[in-house]
Parts: C-alpha cells; structure tokens; sequence
C-alpha cells in the first residue's frame, strides 16, 4: 500500500508524558495536497494509510486509538484511551 502520509520528527509536541508526531501528507486525496500538514500521531498505527481518513490542525491521536476509513478528525480534538473530545465527523 502506498503511504499517504509520513511522521515529521523535526515536528513534536508532548500529550499525557507521549511524544506525538505532526504529519505531512505525501500525496492527493479527498481536499489534502501533497505537502499539507495535519495534526499529531504518535505512530502510524494511529492513522491509517487507506481511505480518506485525515487527522487535521492541532487534532491529537495516541495510545490504541486509531483513526480510519474515511473518519475525519479536526479542530482542537484529542483522540485517546477510546474517546473524542470535539472535532470528529465520521463520512
């Protein structure tokens, strides 16, 4: 499978003692170009390479939860341990 997007370590931030990952996107999709940046993993198995799934802004994904399929996850969300905190719209 193509990768969609890769973890910029040049570009971290700290959430709950974890080291989260800003990502870049590495090719086209749904309204994300090549070179736009989204929010923060903290490994790929946050964020999956298939679909139209995107995690957006300042949005924040860790732990086990991992963001799919065409979910999209934005504004100042915090994915963690099973739950959203605002931001989240699932297509």
């Amino acid at each position: 499978m193509e990768k969609k997007y890769r973890l910029l370590e040049n570009d971290t931030i700290t959430a709950d003692g974890r080291t989260l990952y800003r990502i870049e996107a590495l090719r086209d999709f749904v309204d994300v170009k090549k070179g736009d940046k989204g929010g923060y993993v903290e490994s790929e198995d946050n964020l999956s390479h298939a679909g139209k799934c995107w995690v957006y802004g300042d949005t924040c994904v860790y732990g086990n939860d991992w963001v799919h399929g065409d979910a999209w996850v934005w504004g100042h969300a915090i994915v963690r341990d099973g739950k959203v905190t605002s931001g989240v719209m699932d297509h």
